[in-house]
């Protein structure tokens, strides 16, 4: 019985997301497409509060996750972006999204959409005009390329297209690109989501609104190691408030769960300094615990009531479910299984001619932690000169160079791309 309620919640759950997904990651693939790298890398530049406002607002409707935002940061800011800029961009992105926004309004409805990104741009902004006053000058791995690889720097690689064709790569990085990147967490929160609505007793998270800010910092240190992505978080946080959490503490998991897990403090640690790390993560707590308190005393309850009418009617046996939801679940079924397989046979397949006399070098890439970072590492190398066949593995970490191509030029690509070679 518990199983059958378990598929049952699971069904209900993706049947309510499955269509906002799917439009929040084709508005992704046209924002990818049509958003010149080179213009927000300009716009980004410079000192002042401008700059950190503008990175947010940038950030907050592209649809990447902290591990797919890392690379993103880090090359924005060797191509110019100042540290304020960077981290208000590497604040914002992660805890929203157009596939995020529609999704948290599909389940969670439209006073939670609307202050995710509210509260996004709030923390970002305040997390990054504290850097450039605080952190500014910390000494950090230099970020800056020198004037002699401006040139190498990431281009638009589809300022050539046809409209036509633009559109073309839109709809195919957006039900892709996009699905192979967030679909492993996707699939996570959904799975956790169904867990907890079978699983775990009512009465267990009542005592905790007793004590709110003492809910909110439990739920930060659950959050933390767990890492799920912002669209990952919502089916959880949904679980949670039907189990009896408070909405501010649910929010608290929306907010600080995508953007301060440890992957994302080890890398900015390095690359952004000590004393700006701190700022980024004090940023997303306080942000995250101010707004949940707002939620939960200021703002009526009634405004955050889970969207659950297609979950308890398949809790009370009602099979019956609208067309379109099915249909979205199941393409959104397929493509889940599509991109795992693509990325599979892709990690597994080396297409080496042994016979042929080709230069072969293999190379340890750090921070290729997504679909979506091996896809930009890949791309990266194989735009070098000579690079004739580049296979990279994301299981281990490895990208392996066929071709007449120095270490230094490949170095240099996988640099400007945001990673690193050990």
């Amino acid at each position: 019985m518990q199983l059958q309620y378990f598929f049952q919640s699971l069904w209900g759950i993706i049947n309510e997301m499955s269509p906002y997904i799917l439009l929040g990651f084709l508005i992704a693939g046209f924002l990818h497409v049509f958003i010149k790298p080179a213009a927000m890398s300009r716009h980004l530049a410079g000192s002042g509060i401008m700059p950190v406002v503008k990175a947010a607002l940038f950030g907050i409707p592209l649809p990447l996750c902290s591990c797919g935002v890392l690379p993103t940061a880090v090359a924005l800011r060797r191509q110019g972006a100042s540290k304020g800029a960077t981290t208000s961009f590497l604040i914002a992105t992660p805890q929203t999204g157009v596939d995020s926004i529609a999704a948290t309004y599909s389940l969670l409805g439209l006073p939670f959409a609307i202050l995710r990104p509210i509260a996004a741009l709030i923390g970002s902004v305040i997390g990054g005009g504290a850097v450039n006053k605080l952190a500014q000058d910390e000494d950090s791995i230099p970020d800056t390329m020198p004037a002699s690889c401006c040139a190498s720097t990431r281009k638009d690689e589809y300022a050539g297209l046809s409209l036509p064709r633009k559109i073309v790569e839109a709809v195919r990085y957006g039900l892709v690109d996009m699905v192979a990147s967030v679909g492993k967490w996707l699939v996570i929160g959904l799975v956790i989501a169904a867990l907890i609505t079978v699983l775990v007793p009512d009465q267990l998270f009542l005592s905790l609104n007793r004590y709110p800010l003492l809910a909110m910092g439990v739920m930060i240190l659950v959050a933390v190691p767990m890492y799920v992505c912002a669209t990952g978080s919502i089916p959880i946080a949904m679980s949670l408030m039907l189990k009896g959490l408070s909405p501010g503490v649910a929010f608290v998991l929306l907010m600080a769960g995508p953007a301060a897990n440890f992957a994302s403090v080890m890398v900015l640690s390095r690359t952004m300094g000590r004393r700006a790390t701190l700022i980024y993560v004090g940023s997303v707590v306080a942000t995250a615990i101010g707004f949940g308190l707002m939620i939960d005393y200021l703002l009526p309850s009634g405004w955050f009531i889970p969207q659950t009418s297609h979950l308890m009617s398949c809790h009370d046996g009602h099979s019956g479910t609208p067309l379109f939801p099915t249909v979205c679940s199941i393409l959104l079924g397929l493509l889940l299984i599509y991109t795992a397989i693509k990325s599979h046979s892709h990690n597994n397949t080396h297409t080496h001619n042994p016979n042929k006399n080709t230069m072969r070098r293999e190379y340890i890439i750090e921070g290729m932690s997504c679909p979506h970072c091996q896809a930009t590492v890949t791309k990266a190398i194989s735009a070098l000169s000579g690079a004739e066949n580049v296979t990279t593995d994301l299981s281990t970490g490895t990208a392996i160079v066929e071709g007449e191509v120095s270490p230094e030029a490949v170095k240099e690509a996988v640099y400007n791309a945001g990673f690193t070679i050990r």
